[in-house]
């Protein structure tokens, strides 16, 4: 599957959900401050700078494999990180970090198995990963209604075939994947977020309905986006649900 890329400057004003999710996050990774943390997938750059401040002795490696959100987060970080663009699945890094961080980006990935097995490579043993990601029963109300929108016409001819690229696990099926990887006191465990963007049509053509629009001309996706907003209701609420990881790189 081809990865798909962002608007990363829309993406950088609309991610305040995802920036109050991650500070929730970051406050269950332990930090003395002077460690090399990995951010596996790092987006424009945001949620990084929040953890830089967290490290002001330490360094980051942000990676990510939008080439645009990596442009975006390089000028917004400068030297304070290395950013790399990389995919996950294969994320090679030059030397183990003390721990890894994540927010909103697992569930674009469909190979949990390979993502967790790269994640352990890359961690010295005994370093913790602490990540939240999109869960099982994330927006699905909001999902079947783009799914809706998208069986009509003049849509439905462009998108018969469409397939979403997300992975919305459960708790029980990620333990023991990372358990499988070489991950120990490991716990999984669902999270409601239900959020109300400031602004429900930027928010939801960069950052839910990216993959629809991709599938049809340029001409029917702002009408598109705008029939499945208007669908929605007000207040325009999406129902989140966060699945949250904390786990450890095995010692042996």
């Amino acid at each position: 599957m081809s990865v798909r890329d962002w608007d990363a400057a829309s993406y950088d004003r609309v991610s305040n959900p995802q920036v109050e999710m991650a500070a929730a996050v970051l406050d269950r990774l332990p930090l003395r401050g002077d460690e090399t943390v990995l951010d596996a997938g790092c987006g424009s750059g945001r949620v990084t700078s929040m953890l830089l401040d967290r490290l002001p002795d330490g360094h980051v490696i942000a990676v990510d494999s939008a080439e645009s959100m990596v442009e975006h987060a390089r000028a917004a970080l400068g030297e304070r990180a290395t950013v790399l663009c990389q995919n996950l699945t294969e994320l090679a890094l030059d030397e183990p970090v003390d721990a890894a961080f994540s927010n909103a980006v697992f569930h674009w990935i469909a190979d949990h198995e390979r993502l967790f097995e790269r994640l352990a490579v890359a961690l010295k043993p005994g370093g913790r990963l602490v990540a939240q990601c999109g869960g099982k029963g994330n927006i699905d109300a909001f999902r079947r209604l783009a799914d809706e929108v998208a069986a009509q016409e003049p849509y439905a001819e462009h998108m018969r075939d469409f397939v979403g690229p997300w992975n919305y696990a459960s708790p029980e099926d990620t333990e023991a994947r990372l358990a499988a990887a070489g991950f120990d006191e490991i716990r999984c465990w669902l999270q409601p977020w239900p959020v109300e963007p400031g602004d429900p049509l930027e928010y939801v053509t960069t950052v839910c309905l990216g993959n629809h629009l991709e599938a049809l001309p340029e001409e029917l996706r702002a009408p598109y986006a705008a029939e499945v907003v208007r669908r929605s209701g007000e207040p325009f609420t999406l129902e989140y649900v966060r699945l949250n990881i904390d786990a450890r790189r095995s010692l042996v």
